[in-house]
């Protein structure tokens, strides 16, 4: 029977970190955009009114010292350093007095420029315009210098909007910076809480794939928020109801298998007494067909016996020879083999040791040999190998007869099912089941496969190879075999 896939999704702890961490990040956003907006406004507004003060300030000290140009250049150099930008000064009729940048272009008439004539006029200019000699935006205020109460000439202040940009850049990146650490201890804490919200559905999927598997006795912890409390304290008691149930299902059938035994045997006994002495052909003939159908209700009983032990725990295992239970096996059917008319071949490795029971193994190896000559023409050949495949010991038994129908690869471990090949020979259906059942207990898996050279089926048996250390077997198929080796039912 193939393993089923596994499926992959997103987990309980990544949903619960992506919600969190979304909300958070429409939280920070919501609250980070005003205040961006705001800071922004703030900060141009500062710079402005830092730089009206210093226009002022520097108007004012330039007062009384219009006509001493040399205290004029220290003061408009002095300012403008406290400023980061460039300071100019006209007398009334628009003449530079002063310049920051250098005593060049003192001399020159600046009446012409829209904010001088503004001051010159008592009135104050601040805007931002495109400078063509600096190739820049540029910030300027400009103020008049007041003498008498009557405007004496002009200060302007230029500042490099970049310079007010990469200032509003600066407070920004700072917000967003604290907005960042907000998200990523927010995320921290996000992770921690998922995490110890994910973990009881963890465990209890492990549990759920641990009661799948065969550990009938495995319980969840009840652990977590109270609603998964609830849910793995009623996981626990459907484990315990089916364990009881399954239970009660594997005593009924081993004690009604074993207590038919008993009549089974006697009533065997009577039918071969009547037919040594009954003198009618027809009446022993009955009888003879009688002895049958009770034979063939006696392996009944003893196969479901078998599936009532392989649902079972197996307890400790032992190392087991495979080529000693193949030679014992083979022995055992040779002259039903040879009676039809067929022949069974014997190829195995020594040194093969597999972790199992004797018993397990006789059986496995006697439904496999029994399934092959059931379904091989006479003349045919069963092949029957053993060896080391991996992390296993496997043995294989091939027949010639009419291999698997479509459809069939899974069906025919079921048990009862016969599929079209059985449906006219004489057999229960449980060969195969047994086989499957008593190779999963072990940790192990069947594969069953048509061969490819003329037709008929290969059957592999695959069980745990006892110099591996395995102290006890791994319930279920899916960790029994290698990747990409799935096994397959008839």
């Amino acid at each position: 029977m193939s393993a089923q896939p596994e499926r992959r999704g997103i987990s309980l702890r990544t949903t619960l970190l992506a919600a969190f961490a979304y909300v958070l990040l429409l939280v920070i956003v919501a609250l980070e955009v005003p205040l961006v907006t705001n800071i922004s406004k703030r900060v141009d507004s500062e710079i402005k009114a830092d730089a009206f003060e210093q226009a002022q300030l520097i108007a004012t000290t330039a007062n009384d010292d219009l006509a001493h140009q040399g205290r004029l250049q220290g003061l408009v150099e002095e300012s403008a350093r406290n400023v980061g930008g460039r300071v100019i000064i006209t007398d009334d009729n628009g003449i530079l007095l002063a310049d920051s940048a250098g005593p060049g272009l003192v001399g020159s008439s600046y009446a012409s420029r829209p904010e001088i004539a503004k001051a010159l006029r008592n009135h104050t200019a601040q805007d931002e315009r495109e400078s063509e000699s600096l190739g820049e935006s540029i910030l300027f205020t400009a103020v008049p210098v007041i003498h008498n109460r009557v405007p004496a000439g002009a200060v302007r202040v230029t500042q490099s909007v970049a310079a007010v940009h990469d200032e509003v850049r600066k407070d920004v990146l700072a917000l967003i910076g604290v907005g960042a650490i907000a998200l990523l201890f927010g995320v921290g804490v996000a992770w921690l809480l998922a995490g110890s919200l994910a973990r009881p559905p963890r465990q209890l999927a492990a549990t759920a794939r641990r009661v799948a598997g065969g550990d009938l006795g495995a319980r969840a912890p009840e652990a977590g928020p109270r609603e998964e409390r609830e849910v793995a304290a009623a996981f626990n008691d459907m484990t315990a109801r089916l364990e009881a149930s399954l239970e009660a299902q594997r005593d009924f059938v081993a004690n009604a298998s074993h207590q038919l035994r008993t009549p089974l045997t006697g009533l065997q006994l009577r039918i071969e007494a009547a037919s040594r002495k009954v003198a009618s052909p027809a009446a022993e003939e009955d009888l003879r067909e009688a002895e049958l159908e009770v034979d063939r209700l006696s392996g009944l009983l003893t196969n479901l016996l078998a599936l009532a032990r392989g649902d079972e725990s197996p307890g400790e295992g032992q190392a087991m020879a495979l080529g000693h239970a193949a030679r014992a096996a083979t022995e055992r059917w040779r002259s039903r083999a040879e009676g039809h008319g067929q022949a069974i071949e014997l190829d195995c490795k020594p040194g093969v040791e597999v972790l199992a029971t004797g018993e397990d193994l006789g059986i496995v190896f006697d439904n496999l040999i029994e399934n092959a000559l059931s379904y091989s023409p006479r003349g045919s050949e069963i092949a029957v190998r053993c060896g080391r495949t991996g992390r296993f010991g496997s043995l294989v038994v091939e027949d010639q007869g009419p291999g698997l129908g479509p459809g069939e690869a899974e069906r025919v471990l079921e048990r009862f099912y016969r599929g079209e090949a059985g449906a006219g020979q004489p057999g229960t259906g449980l060969g195969l089941a047994i086989v499957s059942t008593l190779a999963r207990r072990w940790g192990g898996g069947v594969r069953l496969v048509n061969r490819e050279d003329g037709g008929g089926l290969r059957a592999e048996v695959r069980l745990p190879l006892a110099d591996e250390g395995l102290t006890s077997p791994a319930p279920g198929l899916s960790n029994s075999l290698p990747a990409g080796s799935s096994l397959e039912g008839r």
